[in-house]
């Protein structure tokens, strides 16, 4: 629904410490998005990743493939921070008790 004011901006950032990459999104994650949430997180090659989802105001079915995908690629190296709209589409989806899942 149109809300009259300006689209919600997505962002994926990706910054390397050591073998520990951090991936920060903002704004909605969904079909248009999600490909370029995944390849932002798989573009520099790392031990262990944090997706910070924070700032995710919109998640999808298409950004939980994304994220299941990660936790496939990281099966013991992934952090997901989540937003309270990602838990809340992570819970209902039947993986809100995922270990790589760390609510505040």
């Amino acid at each position: 629904m149109d809300q009259g004011g300006a689209p919600p901006v997505f962002s994926a950032s990706a910054e390397t410490d050591g073998d520990h990459l951090r991936v920060v999104v903002t704004g909605e994650v969904d079909m248009s998005t999600a490909g370029t949430m995944l390849q932002t997180a798989l573009r520099e090659p790392a031990a262990r990743m944090t997706l910070d989802l924070r700032a995710v105001t919109f998640f999808d079915s298409a950004a939980i493939h994304a994220v299941v995908r990660l936790a496939g690629r990281y099966p013991d190296a992934l952090t997901v921070l989540p937003s309270r709209q990602v838990s809340r589409v992570l819970e209902i989806a039947g993986l809100g008790e995922q270990r790589w899942l760390h609510p505040a």
